[in-house]
């Protein structure tokens, strides 16, 4: 097996463990180690980026649920007036998925956020690794292998994965292995790819940091990272996302750490100081999304929500 990329171990090595410590996280006896020379060097670098899920309803019914009324097209449009640095393109909204877009489009997709100056942070698709049935965890493989390819042909860094869903009965033990071995073996098309493999906690399989980790360390890739769900660590969401920050590749930043239809807005200056802290140099993907029961305006909503992120950058970052 491979080591942890050079950007986790330096995290975990030097800045991340004091941000454990500041969130309450009780490392065991030997874990501290000698930080490297480098260690304190960089500032975070924190980069804006817009998940398409936040636009899930316009492409999928559209808001009158007559059909859809926006494309991945129309998103980037929207990114660049928005001043995003960069869009998270989900795999779902590309013609044809769960089949990959034809060689053209991703060109012109990437044609087009180049014209506009935004970068492509990353992309993502379903899957289930926790079933028993081999045959569908075998297909799913092959699914993240084909979306590898064309995460790459698009320019995008990195590809969300999910853990799945433990089904009724079945040993988590047993899950955790043949996860851990499909992650890996998606990891190793990644890298001849060049592409990172970041699995999401989804709140299914993995549902707390200490949950997370462990599936992270028995996949033991360089190229398998955590795409951080801001909002799925609902036990303890703030030392669970200083937990994991250490192996995070990516994130989504949800508008609370408690789920979609929580009133509790997340803390964004606490957020962002742990990041801070931890010297994390990369995209933070936000992610809004619409509460059961309603259908607001989300060329309203994710402006609001960006503006205080973008606030609270300025403040902390």
């Amino acid at each position: 097996m491979t080591t942890q990329p050079s950007r986790r171990r330096f995290l975990t090595q030097s800045a991340g463990l004091a941000v454990l410590a500041a969130a309450g996280v009780t490392l065991p006896a030997g874990a501290a180690r000698a930080a490297p020379a480098s260690a304190g060097r960089l500032p975070a670098k924190l980069k804006t980026s817009l998940n398409a899920f936040s636009f899930n309803t316009a492409m999928t019914r559209g808001r009158d649920g007559n059909g859809p009324d926006m494309t991945l097209m129309d998103v980037l449009d929207f990114c660049a007036q928005q001043d995003f640095e960069a869009i998270d393109p989900t795999g779902y909204y590309f013609p044809g998925y769960p089949h990959v877009p034809t060689d053209a489009y991703l060109a012109d997709f990437k044609r087009k956020a180049f014209d506009l100056g935004l970068e492509i942070s990353g992309t993502g698709i379903r899957n289930n690794f926790a079933t028993a049935d081999a045959t569908k965890r075998a297909a799913d493989v092959e699914l993240a292998k084909r979306w590898i390819e064309a995460a790459a042909k698009m320019g995008a860094p990195v590809i969300r994965l999910f853990a799945g869903q433990q089904e009724a009965g079945v040993n988590r033990e047993d899950i955790y292995g043949w996860m851990a071995e499909d992650l890996h073996t998606c990891a190793e098309f990644g890298q001849q790819h060049g592409v990172v493999v970041g699995v999401q906690n989804h709140n299914d399989f993995v549902k707390n940091a200490a949950q997370t980790i462990k599936l992270v360390k028995r996949v033991d890739h360089a190229w398998l990272g955590v795409i951080l769900d801001t909002g799925n660590f609902r036990d303890n969401p703030y030392p669970d996302i200083a937990a994991v920050l250490p192996y995070t590749v990516n994130f989504q930043l949800k508008e609370s750490p408690y789920g979609k239809d929580s009133d509790v807005l997340i803390d964004l200056d606490r957020f962002v100081q742990i990041l801070v802290d931890a010297g994390y140099r990369g995209y933070v993907p936000i992610e809004t999304l619409t509460p059961e029961g309603t259908n607001p305006d989300m060329r309203v909503v994710i402006p609001r929500f960006m503006t205080r992120v973008r606030r609270a950058f300025a403040r902390v970052g």
